[in-house]
């Protein structure tokens, strides 16, 4: 079995002083960066998603600080690809299937967990994958929408832990 880790959107405007801060996106992104850890250890390939707004001004404005992808992010990815997207799908008008050659299971996580995680993880160009959603690597608005996601998520594909995909986690 060949997987890769898509983190969806770990960037600057989610978290406080942003544009759209999340419910406990710094936890969040703890949790992520050790899980990108032991995903690299298990030898399973890392992707990371950065949305980036077609729009002047407000969430993910190209020019602004909060387009970003955080440094704790990046320093653990390496040498990860980043794909870049415009709208909740990171498959949609993006190159991310060129990056899942040989690859037969997709661990999506990130933010946020009702719009990008959800649409990528339900996007029709994942159907040729085995889709997991690791939900304690997620986060929304607030933690009832966050939740509810989940929960909906489960009804159509498979909800984990981190601890479940990576036994050797270190939190």
């Amino acid at each position: 079995m060949s997987r890769a880790l898509i983190v969806i959107d770990i960037q600057n405007d989610y978290f406080p002083g942003g544009a759209l801060p999340l419910f406990q996106p710094v936890e969040t992104e703890a949790r992520i960066v050790a899980a990108i850890e032991a995903a690299r250890r298990a030898g399973d390939r890392v992707i990371l998603v950065q949305h980036v707004s077609k729009a002047s001004g407000g969430l993910f404005d190209a020019t602004g600080a909060g387009v970003a992808i955080r440094p704790a992010i990046l320093a653990a990815a390496g040498e990860a690809p980043v794909v870049t997207k415009h709208v909740a799908d990171a498959f949609q008008d993006t190159d991310l299937d060129t990056h899942l050659t040989g690859i037969d299971t997709l661990l999506v996580c990130g933010m946020m967990t009702q719009n990008c995680v959800v649409f990528t993880a339900m996007s029709r160009a994942a159907d040729a994958f085995q889709v997991r959603v690791v939900g304690d690597l997620c986060t929304a608005p607030i933690e009832p929408v966050h939740r509810i996601a989940l929960g909906a998520l489960g009804s159509k594909l498979t909800v984990c832990k981190a601890a479940d995909e990576w036994p050797d986690l270190e939190a």
